[in-house]
């Protein structure tokens, strides 16, 4: 892991052209815990698994409310997503007071990206160790927006970022080509059973996951306790089994999300990772 005296400042290149410390902020979004984002013409639905570091502790908050249009989920560093959460809404709130309509989803996730890229340029500062999935509604539609720790942003149809996310995104690859028509109701369920695919065994609960919606006139919300687990009986989540893909689509060579570089998949989580 450790790349000698590479690594040891965030604006020192490698002779391969290489940031080791933007790669080290990217491993520790991996690390985290999983969080998931689809859409369609109409709504954006984020879920995250909840997970607490022992049975005496309580969970971290990993979906953040940024605006009534525009929510985020995180994976990474739980101190880094709330910070960033807090520029975002500001800015919200800023854009709303000068021009009195709401701010663009896609302006926002540049300036977010904006903000990352400064600290992979600066030798007094760190990347953020967090990744946020940025969905919301404006104008132009329905938007879900990755944020990477290296500045780079991605405009996703669906989405999964933390450990075991591989699992999600695999899902998501044989369905997303029918979110775009999706009823509510329809993208819920397809995010739960992608939500279990990160579970690995474990039973998906309302006690560990939390969605949150946003759509046409409807403000972005979590969904109470109640909801979800009515919604996990109902769909069967529990011992249903994932529906199978049409064969057009097992075989689609379109991927619904683009490959990062760095350290394997599947580890435990960093100290400081909720």
């Amino acid at each position: 892991m450790f790349r000698n005296q590479y690594d040891t400042d965030v604006t020192t290149w490698s002779p391969a052209g290489r940031l080791f410390q933007v790669e080290y902020a990217m491993e520790a979004v991996k690390q985290g815990s999983a969080a998931i984002g689809l859409r369609s013409k109409t709504h954006v639905i984020l879920a995250c698994v909840n997970k607490a570091n022992s049975e005496l502790s309580s969970h971290q908050k990993k979906i953040f409310k940024v605006d009534d249009h525009i929510g985020v989920a995180i994976a990474g560093l739980t101190a880094d997503g709330r910070v960033l959460s807090r520029y975002m809404r500001n800015e919200c709130i800023n854009y709303s007071y000068a021009y009195e309509s709401p701010l663009p989803v896609g302006r926002l996730v540049v300036q977010l990206a904006d903000k990352a890229q400064v600290c992979t340029q600066r030798s007094w500062k760190r990347p953020y160790g967090v990744g946020l999935l940025v969905g919301g509604l404006d104008e132009s539609g329905a938007h879900l927006y990755y944020n990477c720790p290296s500045g780079n942003y991605f405009e996703y149809q669906a989405f999964a970022i933390g450990s075991r996310s591989q699992a999600a995104k695999t899902y998501l690859e044989r369905r997303f080509e029918t979110f775009m028509d999706s009823s509510w109701e329809s993208l819920l369920k397809d995010a739960l059973f992608a939500l279990r695919e990160t579970l690995q065994g474990e039973k998906l609960t309302s006690t560990n996951c939390t969605v949150a919606v946003v759509g046409v006139g409807e403000a972005f919300h979590m969904l109470d306790k109640e909801t979800i687990q009515a919604l996990i009986n109902e769909f069967e989540i529990a011992g249903e089994e994932a529906p199978a893909a049409a064969p057009d689509e097992a075989g689609s060579d379109e991927p619904a999300a683009a490959p990062e570089e760095g350290a394997p998949a599947d580890q435990g989580a960093a100290p400081m990772d909720i």
